[in-house]
């Protein structure tokens, strides 16, 4: 709200200011206000901050400060750091902390590097300096905030529609950053022997490909036939990839017909890897709804995949965050649209954009209504810090009486 956070020198109204703030720290992308216009140079630096902290979590962050300043961790922070990054135990957290800190910085700077000459090129040296690194680090991050609307407002990256370079890149940055920490640590461990691979690493790699390839397919097919070829195959694979996590965008999105903003908003909510930079209910959820419904449908006791059983909690949360997600989603679409009176699609859209922390839009956001902007930044942060913590912190509870109630069948189905 600092008068020189914004490019006029007003200052932004309390709203705007905690809207993009939300936006930015749990690395949504959606914005109220084109960011290459109303923010300057002093705003955008705190947004990619913002971008920076909330990507690689803000209790990563914390240590990596405290490993700074020589400070000791102690039992408590190690398990805190645990939660956080979703390991499996508490033994080599803080080196874990450290490494992924280090490879973090590296990954972006090879991006912002290879991005470096085309923006050079073509917004000059201090221009290409700063959009290199804000848009490595917005990708990394799976934040989707872009400067590239002084022409054409919330244009995204739709003047790189043709561009390979670009578009590799970025699809590059948001995979990494998409797959988890855990999961690159796993496969740099490895290397190509797959099969020691952790069933973790194995469902997030082959439910990324699907996610990825498949939509891909349909996009090509029938969304983008208008486009030439090279453009087309960019386009389709770019749609694909952004969809899940980051916010994007090298087509205009209002441009798609109901199936594919439907196909997206799925995508949405889907989201990332467990421990990554990205959102949603994590892809290894349906996976493990997945083996639980063949397990079922096969009458098998156990629910497995790729020859691992999944353990009985494992299932039970993953039935409770899918509940959570698209309820949640459902819900804020559903008052949206009784506020707004805009088409429920588009509403729907717009909130698993924000509950999934990824920040597309169809162009509705900058023009909602105050309800409507409360409701996404309730959204983005339940997004963030995860549906399950925050019933947990909402429902919690001290005694557990379920094991002192009689049981009693239920049909079901």
């Amino acid at each position: 709200m600092l008068p020189f956070a914004t490019a006029d020198g007003q200052g932004a109204p309390f709203l705007t200011a905690l809207f993009t703030a939300t936006s930015a720290l749990s690395v949504t992308g959606l914005v109220v206000e084109n960011t290459a216009t109303y923010w300057s140079f002093f705003g955008q630096g705190v947004i990619i901050s913002l971008i920076q902290i909330g990507g690689m979590g803000v209790i990563t962050v914390a240590i990596g400060f405290s490993l700074l300043r020589r400070q000791r961790i102690g039992l408590k922070q190690r398990r805190v750091i645990q939660d956080a990054l979703a390991a499996p135990r508490v033994g080599g957290i803080i080196r874990l902390t450290r490494v992924i800190i280090c490879r973090v910085a590296l990954v972006e700077a090879l991006g912002a590097l290879i991005l470096l000459p085309g923006f050079v090129d073509r917004f000059g040296l201090a221009r290409g300096l700063w959009y290199s690194g804000f848009h490595a680090i917005s990708a990394f991050c799976n934040a989707g905030f872009d400067l590239f609307g002084l022409q054409t407002p919330y244009a995204s990256l739709t003047a790189f529609v043709a561009s390979p370079v670009v578009n590799l890149v970025i699809m590059a940055l948001i995979i990494i950053g998409g797959l988890g920490f855990l999961t690159w640590e796993d496969i740099l461990t490895q290397r190509f022997k797959v099969r020691r691979y952790k069933m973790q690493t194995k469902v997030i790699l082959f439910m990324t490909g699907v996610l990825v390839f498949l939509p891909a397919v349909y996009f090509y097919m029938y969304e983008l036939a208008d486009l030439p070829f090279k453009e087309r195959l960019l386009a389709a694979l770019f749609q694909s990839v952004t969809t899940r996590t980051a916010g994007f965008n090298t087509i205009d999105l209002g441009l798609f017909s109901g199936g594919g903003l439907m196909m997206m908003t799925l995508l949405m909510l889907v989201g990332g890897g467990p421990g990554s930079t990205a959102g949603g209910m994590k892809v290894t959820t349906p996976a493990v709804l997945y083996g639980m419904s063949r397990a079922v449908f096969k009458r098998e006791r156990a629910a497995h995949l790729f020859g691992r059983r999944i353990p009985v909690t494992a299932i039970h949360m993953a039935v409770a965050i899918f509940c959570l997600y698209t309820g949640v989603c459902l819900l804020g679409g559903f008052f949206m649209f009784y506020f707004e009176n805009l088409p429920l699609l588009k509403c729907l859209f717009e909130c698993a954009s924000a509950i999934g922390t990824v920040g597309l839009t169809l162009g509705l956001t900058p023009d909602l209504t105050w309800v409507s902007h409360v409701i996404l930044i309730v959204l983005m942060f339940i997004g963030r810090v995860g549906a399950m913590t925050f019933m947990f912190a909402t429902f919690s509870q001290t005694r557990d009486r379920s094991q002192a109630m009689p049981e009693e069948k239920i049909s079901i189905g």
